[in-house]
């Protein structure tokens, strides 16, 4: 399993992926510079995150620029599985990878807490880890976390099983406690909570690992 960590100046949870990523597969990830053109051979694409471009313009709007974001797309539609977490999420909703768009925070302030999540798709790549219904605990970091779309949209990803993740306890205002969504083909996930973050007790929990685990033997 050849796994990649894209890197964005002012990426601030790539060594976090990396290690999540090196414990699930026994392998140390590629790391690959936005300003690269091509990727390498990989089965499975981390977008980490943090502040892209110091979150300027728009967050993740700059970061969907970036030169790497072609290949990134091209092998998306291969069925290469991507997975965005937290500034990552906004760069693939920039990118149109996925439907929606992340707004500010509903009550204007940072969010950085524990959740709990509700998982509502266990069939897709990256939640194979899990039961339907099955409840797990990841932490969430983020000023612009509001995730938003029309209510076309929104009945269309609930109706194709396209919402992974459920807010238990809604943090940041988003429609319908969205907390991470899939795209119509299920091969790219966006997600604010921060798996990566919880992959031993040392770190406050392991259901990042379960994830990481499920999700890579998946793409395997």
């Amino acid at each position: 399993m050849n796994a990649a960590v894209i890197v964005f100046p002012a990426s601030n949870c790539d060594r976090d992926a990396a290690v999540a990523l090196e414990q699930a597969t026994g392998r140390k990830p590629v790391m690959v510079w936005h300003g690269e053109t091509e990727l390498p051979d990989t089965d499975f694409i981390v977008l980490p995150g943090g502040f892209s471009y110091g979150d300027y313009l728009r967050a993740g709007a700059m970061a969907a620029k970036s030169p790497i974001m072609r290949a990134v797309a091209d092998k998306a539609k291969g069925g290469a599985p991507v997975l965005g977490v937290c500034n990552g999420f906004q760069i693939l909703c920039e990118t149109g990878l996925l439907p929606g768009a992340l707004l500010r925070n509903a009550g204007l302030n940072f969010v950085c807490r524990m959740v709990r999540l509700r998982v509502d798709n266990a069939e897709a790549v990256f939640t194979r880890g899990f039961e339907a219904g099955q409840f797990v605990d990841f932490p969430v970091a983020h000023h612009d976390g509001n995730y938003f779309a029309d209510a076309a949209t929104l009945d269309r990803l609930e109706g194709e099983g396209r919402v992974a993740f459920r807010y238990v306890d809604n943090p940041n205002g988003s429609a319908r406690d969205i907390a991470g969504v899939l795209n119509d083909a299920g091969n790219v996930l966006g997600m604010m909570p921060h798996p990566e973050r919880v992959i031993s007790p040392l770190l406050g929990g392991v259901d990042g690992a379960a994830f990481f685990r499920g999700a890579l033997e998946a793409a395997a």
